[in-house]
């Protein structure tokens, strides 16, 4: 297939996980993809994959809080394959645990709030310039249904900054549409990734399985073929739009 042929893609934080399943997703669609992380030997994993499969793509390594880190890798892109048509702010996560909002010290609070909103906020400011300058791009946030609501076994910080990132994606939406330029959010329900499967016992992924009216959680697959869908062409009128991908266990 190739919904993405020509077009240059850049996922941060595809050195594993939902993120290196969109850059697995977007190779085989035909795209050129950038993938990038911290974690070099995970990175070359992902990239062997991808080039023993006969796909397109290169590894970048960068510090997403960097706007400095962030234009280099931008230039590194450009050199090798041209300007970014489709980017990807994966990059995120939270290293906090469920407690009550008195007790989040100041120092969580900001890692959380800078490990996602922040790098999504940075990211758009090193990208969005040329694309505005060629009147064309697609750009992919994620979000996450911690951002979508509320729960008392809620991690307070990460869900909201998730749910910042789903409104500066809707403004961003609202600027560049003149520019042509699509914004888009997804915001995943509980994903089996490898870390996941891991971390989530046998008996705790069963009881979460009954909360999904489609009575399975979610793979990362499920997630890079989303990105696919709204980063090509089929997508084109769809713009400022923050999807769900919960199995049925978030309607919003």
């Amino acid at each position: 297939m190739s919904d993405l042929a020509g077009k240059v893609a850049l996922v941060t934080g595809s050195s594993r996980g939902i993120g290196a399943e969109i850059a697995l997703a977007f190779a085989e669609h035909g795209a050129r993809v950038a993938i990038h992380g911290r974690d070099t030997e995970a990175l070359a994993k992902i990239q062997a994959r991808i080039d023993n499969s006969g796909w397109q793509a290169m590894s970048v390594t960068g510090d997403v809080l960097s706007l400095a880190d962030l234009e280099a890798m931008r230039a590194r892109i450009e050199q090798a394959y041209g300007p970014v048509d489709v980017l990807v702010a994966n990059a995120g996560g939270s290293a906090s645990r469920p407690q009550p909002i008195e007790d989040i010290s100041e120092e969580s609070w900001r890692a959380d709030i800078d490990a996602n909103l922040t790098a999504t906020f940075l990211t758009i400011k090193s990208f969005l310039p040329g694309m505005k300058e060629r009147g064309t791009g697609s750009i992919i946030t994620m979000s996450s249904a911690s951002g979508r609501r509320s729960s008392a076994r809620t991690l307070v910080a990460y869900g909201a900054a998730k749910a910042g990132v789903q409104l500066l994606t809707q403004d961003l939406a609202a600027q560049v549409g003149p520019h042509g330029i699509r914004a888009n959010c997804i915001a995943p329900e509980t994903i089996l990734t490898e870390k996941n499967k891991a971390w989530i016992p046998e008996e705790q992924q069963q009881a979460l399985i009954q909360s999904h009216p489609l009575r399975r959680l979610g793979t990362p697959r499920d997630i890079a073929r989303a990105a696919v869908y709204l980063a090509s062409e089929e997508a084109s009128w769809i713009t400022g739009v923050v999807l769900d991908i919960s199995g049925g266990a978030v309607m919003v």
